[in-house]
């Protein structure tokens, strides 16, 4: 894996890049739809890449080991062929979903125990065995095994979960040097930061890993909670200490104006499941704010579900029709909502992008998060 920087912004921490793989080339800011279990759900790989132009997806290496598992995915020769995907993924390193298990999971030495949420079995992940899982899979940027804190957690905890996840990158590193791909294209391997809310612990664990020296860096363990403005203050505070040649991504994250914040701060890669999750709620995201379309008030609302979006959904069909999908509860109402949501990601992220490069990208933010932010005042759904 390469990364070109391509332009940084002259007012901010904004940066316009290209992460090269051997799967295709990534343009950065990027969002990344989640597809968990290999597929990002309601939507086609073809609507997903000629349609929403999705330039990567991530998957979940905690979900793919236990279903369908390694042998299956080994057989089938990795992830890409398995679900006939010939761009870029990103896997987690499936340490949130464990994290997530609480009374499921029980640390030990240097794994973490825990329960499948499938059939209760018993399973142990260790980072070499987190790394081996993700040899399997084949994806062109692994994550190294860590642990996520809760919020809020006291100082003493997270300290110790810091040096936890600093002494597991050590392991995941090792592993991941004394192990090869498998399917004949390289892969990469970013480091994740966390120290939950506390700045010296953050430091602490970000010049840890630059000793390791990994291909790109997250910063883990936010938006668990914590206020958004302390959020940004840890993501700006946090990106300081990384390197300019190495692509920075931000786990987890989140709505449109913490995207936007981010990168003002500069993060280059981002995901989340809001886009798809609210869609097949039937909460959709727009120029004019979030709408909910099972609100009567678009039963006979024949325009366009935002007239300034140029998705097959917005282009084809009413904001009644759609309506009356969710309502019929028709399975097309979570394939069209999916695909606007996600155009309406990736669209903001491409031109925070040009943005960047023409010069202009602060004022056009500030203008944009003011708008989110009247739009959300003015909608008590969001």
């Amino acid at each position: 894996m390469e990364f070109k920087l391509e332009k940084k912004d002259n007012s901010s921490k904004a940066r316009a890049g290209r992460i090269i793989t051997e799967h295709g080339e990534i343009e950065t800011p990027i969002f990344m739809p989640v597809g968990t279990q290999g597929t990002v759900k309601a939507v086609s790989h073809r609507i997903l890449k000629d349609e929403i132009k999705a330039q990567i997806i991530l998957s979940n290496t905690y979900h793919l080991y236990l279903r369908p598992g390694t042998d299956i995915l080994e057989q089938a020769g990795g992830l890409h062929k398995f679900m006939s995907w010939d761009l870029p993924i990103l896997t987690d390193s499936g340490g949130f979903q464990v994290y997530s298990l609480t009374e499921l999971r029980k640390l030990k030495g240097d794994g973490v125990e825990f329960r499948s949420h499938l059939d209760g079995s018993v399973h142990y992940f260790t980072p070499h065995k987190v790394i081996e899982i993700q040899r399997s899979i084949g994806s062109d940027i692994m994550m190294p095994l860590d642990e996520c804190t809760p919020y809020p957690c006291d100082y003493d905890y997270a300290k110790k979960s810091t040096e936890l996840t600093s002494r597991w990158a050590v392991l995941n590193k090792e592993a991941f040097e004394s192990t090869q791909p498998l399917y004949g294209h390289s892969q990469a391997l970013f480091g994740i930061i966390q120290g939950s809310v506390y700045k010296d612990l953050r430091e602490m664990s970000a010049k840890e890993l630059l000793k390791l020296d990994f291909d790109g860096y997250a910063i883990g363990g936010l938006a668990v909670g914590e206020p958004t403005e302390m959020m940004y203050e840890l993501v700006d505070f946090t990106t300081d200490f990384l390197p300019e040649n190495k692509p920075r991504y931000l786990m987890g994250v989140g709505r449109p104006e913490n995207i936007l914040e981010a990168i003002e701060r500069g993060v280059d890669m981002f995901d989340c499941v809001m886009p798809t999750r609210n869609a097949r709620n039937a909460y959709l995201f727009t120029s004019q704010g979030i709408v909910s379309m099972r609100n009567a008030v678009y039963k006979d609302d024949f325009s366009p579900l935002d007239p300034e979006c140029d998705c097959y959904t917005c282009k084809n069909f009413s904001r009644s029709y759609l309506r009356h999908l969710f309502n019929a509860k028709e399975i097309l109402a979570l394939e069209l909502s999916s695909i606007h949501n996600l155009t309406f990601y990736l669209k903001l992220v491409k031109t925070a992008r040009e943005k960047i490069l023409d010069g202009s990208f602060v004022e056009w933010k500030k203008e944009m998060v003011e708008i989110i932010s009247t739009n959300v005042q003015l909608n008590k759904e969001y």
